[in-house]
């Protein structure tokens, strides 16, 4: 594939940003299943016009995952995810729309509905997508909890597993930390708190000393991090709370790390006397290391160059994706070739249009770069 395809993507930019409008204009919360399939068909029809198969689906608890298989052995597996994370509504206050500098914003844009149009137009414009398939799931957002055995099933044994999640302002990301969720639930005993609280068990106090404690656990300095998240107790002002909920998000860069919070997190005792807990949860994706993403990352390096474009940046992060999980049964995986741009999850996330060819461009040459090197 030469350098001329980079001019080829560009001559379809609008086609690109209509269609990104199109994704955008569909709203696609995790937790919405009417939603969701409604996104489902505009991700299908898009698809199967630009790559020109329509995808098989893959419903798990009612969660529509999107596959297109090209040719009958996997060797790149395309991975990246429809589902967002803003609630119903958005759209009203925040619609799609392209401003002066030509940036695009909209919920989802950046992350990552910007990449599945990239990646529709990277397969087309190959000589032939014999070899690719492509994973386009409902619940990233979530923990992919309906999709991980699906991802795992179509990537193992693959050479590659290329992840559309949006770039780090351009930059390729080539690690990940692993990451785990909990929720530790303490239970006491409720009165009224005017008359006898001392015959209720405070379920607030004791989620305060939990939290304390979970802050403790993690070990920064080599990358590990343990944060209490979103907390809740008690039904009413006059009543010792009887429950309460503590959100724990943990990142790791190590797997030893991940297994050593989650057995100081299950091992979590109460403090307040007569006070239970509940743990929930438990250890999610494993780290995407370095070591995972390097070669693919020496081949994006070579491709982008003879594309005529200059050498991208990688960089660590902290945010996990579905990489993490091709990562981590053994297959070489880069991930954040998908849009150009900045605010992940934050209110004015947008894309850079014009980076929207270059960025399909390269992601065109490493499949092809991938399919056409030999085998691992």
């Amino acid at each position: 594939m030469g350098p001329d395809i980079t001019e080829r993507l560009r001559a379809r930019q609008s086609e690109m940003i209509d269609q990104l409008a199109a994704l955008v204009g569909v709203e696609s919360p995790s937790s919405d299943l009417d939603r969701l399939a409604d996104c489902a068909a505009v991700v299908s029809e898009i698809g199967e016009k630009v790559m020109g198969a329509p995808p098989d689906r893959e419903v798990v608890d009612g969660r529509i995952h999107l596959v297109w298989r090209f040719g009958t052995e996997v060797k790149v597996a395309l991975i990246g995810h429809y589902d967002t994370v803003w609630p119903a509504g958005t759209l009203e206050r925040w619609p799609f729309a392209v401003d002066d500098q030509g940036r695009a914003t909209g919920p989802g844009a950046f992350d990552m509905k910007a990449g599945i149009v990239q990646l529709f137009h990277a397969v087309a414009c190959l000589p032939s997508p014999d070899g690719v398939t492509v994973v386009l799931t409902a619940d990233e957002e979530l923990g992919s909890q309906t999709s991980r055995r699906l991802i795992e099933s179509v990537a193992g044994g693959a050479r590659a597993a290329l992840v559309l999640e949006p770039s780090a302002r351009g930059a390729l990301k080539t690690a990940r930390k692993g990451t785990s969720m909990y929720e530790v639930h303490a239970i006491g005993r409720s009165a009224h708190a005017g008359l006898e609280p001392e015959k209720g068990i405070n379920a607030t106090i004791e989620l305060a000393h939990q939290v304390l404690t979970v802050a403790a656990m993690g070990r920064p300095e080599i990358g590990t991090t343990v944060t209490p998240t979103v907390a809740s107790a008690g039904t009413t002002t006059n009543t010792v709370p009887a429950e309460s909920v503590l959100h724990i998000d943990v990142r790791a860069t190590e797997p030893d790390e991940q297994i050593r919070v989650d057995r100081a997190v299950r091992a979590l005792a109460p403090s307040v006397p007569g006070a239970q807990l509940r743990i929930e949860g438990g250890i999610n994706r494993p780290p995407l290391p370095a070591s995972s993403s390097a070669g693919l990352y020496a081949l994006a390096a070579d491709v982008a160059g003879a594309l005529g474009g200059r050498r991208p940046d990688g960089v660590a992060v902290g945010g996990a994706s579905d990489g993490n999980f091709t990562a981590g049964i053994g297959v070489p995986t880069l991930d954040g070739l998908g849009a150009d741009g900045d605010g992940a999850h934050a209110e004015g996330e947008y894309v850079v249009v014009s980076a929207m060819p270059e960025r399909a461009a390269l992601v065109a040459g490493l499949i092809w770069a991938v399919l056409a090197g030999p085998d691992s």
